[in-house]
């Protein structure tokens, strides 16, 4: 199982929030460049980018400072928030990101995703699908919409989507445990795409946990920035 450490990035820093509410932000490092090479020096070798400022404006706010991190560090790099055109996509992968995360997009404009996956290929395309008590939220979760995680994953699944990352809004920045159940019952629906794990995590025993399942990765935020997790227990798991 791939663990991702996160960066999320607000104004230009690397911040936290607690279930997905902007106004509970804290500023984890001030040098979001100095926080990726952090993780390049421990060994990591793919880490999850998501910009703040693009979710809730709709466009790649931070593109040239997550392209600074690519160039600097060459990190593998997965990016999502404010994916709302093939253009910016195009832009993403034409600088060295390796995969791009569409959202929104997925609940509003299903045809946009298949418009990406035949031009760009499912390897480039992934999912992410945020839930609020198992209903889909969207526009950097402030709305939710009345489709329930499993079923838009089964539509994206029948469009060709073979990677998502699934983070459950309520456990996001919590500390209170990956939610299992919503794991197994994604796995379980699904027949060929894999699922990258995000929200809640809390310690290295919830990443075990999680890799029994099946997982293709998790991603690691609060539970790193806090201490609970060391850089060296996740490139343990992540080489296993």
């Amino acid at each position: 199982m791939r663990i991702l450490p996160a960066i999320d990035i607000k104004d230009g820093q690397a911040v936290r929030l607690f279930k997905g509410d902007f106004s509970q932000k804290t500023v984890v490092n001030p040098d979001v460049l100095e926080q990726a090479r952090v993780f390049k020096e421990a060994g990591v070798t793919m880490i999850h980018v998501v910009d703040l400022d693009g979710a809730l404006e709709g466009r790649a706010a931070n593109r040239d400072l997550i392209a600074r991190i690519k160039a600097e560090t060459g990190l593998a790099i997965q990016v999502g928030g404010g994916i709302r055109s093939l253009e910016q996509i195009e832009d993403y992968l034409s600088v060295g990101i390796d995969r791009v995360i569409i959202g929104s997009m997925a609940v509003k404009n299903p045809a946009f995703v298949e418009t990406a996956l035949q031009r760009f290929g499912s390897d480039k395309i992934v999912v992410g699908i945020d839930a609020k008590k198992g209903l889909v939220a969207t526009e950097g979760w402030l709305e939710t919409s009345d489709q329930d995680y499993v079923s838009l994953a089964l539509a994206m699944e029948k469009i060709g989507v073979r990677l998502f990352v699934y983070t459950d809004v309520d456990r996001d920045g919590t500390l209170t445990g990956p939610n299992i159940q919503h794991y197994q019952e994604l796995l379980k629906a699904l027949k060929q795409a894999r699922v990258i794990a995000s929200g809640g995590i809390q310690s290295a025993e919830d990443l075990e946990e999680l890799k029994k399942l099946g997982l293709a990765g998790a991603i690691v935020g609060k539970a790193y920035y806090q201490g609970n997790i060391s850089l060296s227990q996740l490139k343990e798991i992540d080489e296993d």
